[in-house]
């Protein structure tokens, strides 16, 4: 079974983890058991959404550094991007509103 479908049975409940594959989890987000047993106390005001993210961060760590470079390199150009466009936008719009 592919990996991705086996890690969204487990977050669905359709399906309970082996202890080996809860070790594994735990090694790939860099955190210990017992922070991995309690994440829903630690993440409670995270949505499923955002824990999509931060496991697709986890897998990121896992790139050699020239892919890594590569991909916030990309990351910044969009959040670059966004942020002009954002900018530009409210400068419009004040000039709208003179």
């Amino acid at each position: 079974m592919e990996l991705q479908a086996q890690f969204s049975r487990i977050e669905n409940g359709k399906t309970d983890p082996a202890f080996s594959a809860i070790e594994k989890i735990a090694k790939a987000l860099g955190v210990g058991l017992a922070e991995l047993v309690n994440a829903d106390d630690i993440f409670t005001d995270v949505n499923s959404y955002d824990k999509s993210v931060i496991e697709k961060m986890a897998l990121v760590d896992q790139l050699e550094e020239k892919e890594k470079t590569a991909f916030f390199s990309i990351l910044d150009a969009l959040v670059s991007k966004k942020r002009l466009k954002d900018s530009l936008s409210n400068a419009l719009n004040a000039l709208n509103l003179a």
